[in-house]
């Protein structure tokens, strides 16, 4: 496949990689997607039921009317990531010897989980395994370290986690559909370092985008900013929307790197 020679032959002639992740990212470790509402539906399919598309259930107006609810979407969640394995891609691109920085809409923390530095990534969405006031009564957050147990049938949190301050109910650090209760303190720190970092660079960058669908384009939107801004050569990899790069490939993000991994 020519693309995944000339995606080889970029990397290798540079030395700077920006990672830029969508929910395609994940899939191939068995996260979902939740593309569209079918694909949505697969995985959560009382929310069917229950008439709720992801956009409906991923917002934080939950945490105020019904907290068991909201727990139990994002308690399963929780559970699923933390038993989550990154797949083989992740640590193809961890092994890179470049200079590299990660930026993600996933909350799901599987960079880190694989070895990626804390100091070198953005979670744009925020992170599942942070916590926030639900209020919030303060602009702070904290590591979740709660253990979320979940009536999957009747789909309700058995408990649920409360501000360390306020005692009132918490609620993950992601930023949610509708959402003006983020407190972004933990993404600012990071953009602040991400701006460091894009500001230091005096050579070739590659950009490899993996699994960032058009729907909600704030990956596919960074990519193509940074690209212009640095004249940096783009690799997309997308099964389904790889169009508008330099370097297109259409395939899922494990296949792809192992591919591109072979002529490294």
């Amino acid at each position: 496949m020519e693309e995944i020679k000339l995606a080889a032959n970029e990397i290798k002639n540079a030395k700077y990689l920006l990672i830029t992740a969508g929910a395609g990212m994940g899939v191939d470790s068995g996260l979902p997607d939740f593309r569209g509402n079918e694909g949505f539906w697969r995985a959560y399919p009382i929310a069917k039921k229950l008439g709720l598309n992801f956009q409906a259930l991923a917002n934080p107006t939950w945490f105020d009317i019904n907290p068991k609810l909201a727990w139990a979407f994002y308690g399963h969640r929780l559970n699923l990531y933390r038993n989550t394995t990154p797949h083989n891609g992740f640590y193809i691109l961890k092994k890179l010897p470049h200079e590299k920085f990660v930026f993600t809409s996933n909350v799901d923390g599987q960079f880190q989980k694989a070895g990626f530095s804390e100091m070198k990534i953005v979670e744009i969405h925020g992170s599942i395994h942070y916590l926030q006031c639900n209020k919030p009564c303060k602009q702070e957050i904290w590591e979740n370290n709660e253990e979320i147990e979940v009536d999957m049938e009747k789909f309700e949190a058995k408990n649920f986690p409360y501000c360390k301050f306020c005692k009132k109910i918490a609620r993950p650090n992601i930023l949610m559909f509708g959402d003006f209760k983020f407190v972004d303190k933990r993404v600012n720190l990071q953009l602040a370092r991400f701006r460091y970092w894009l500001d230091r660079i005096d050579d070739k960058l590659v950009i490899i985008e993996i699994g960032a669908g058009s729907v909600v384009p704030t990956v596919r939107n960074l990519s193509e900013d940074v690209k212009k801004l640095y004249n940096a050569t783009l690799i997309r990899i997308n099964p389904r929307e790889s169009f508008g790069a330099d370097i297109e490939i259409k395939l899922g993000a494990k296949e792809a790197l192992e591919k591109i991994n072979s002529y490294l």
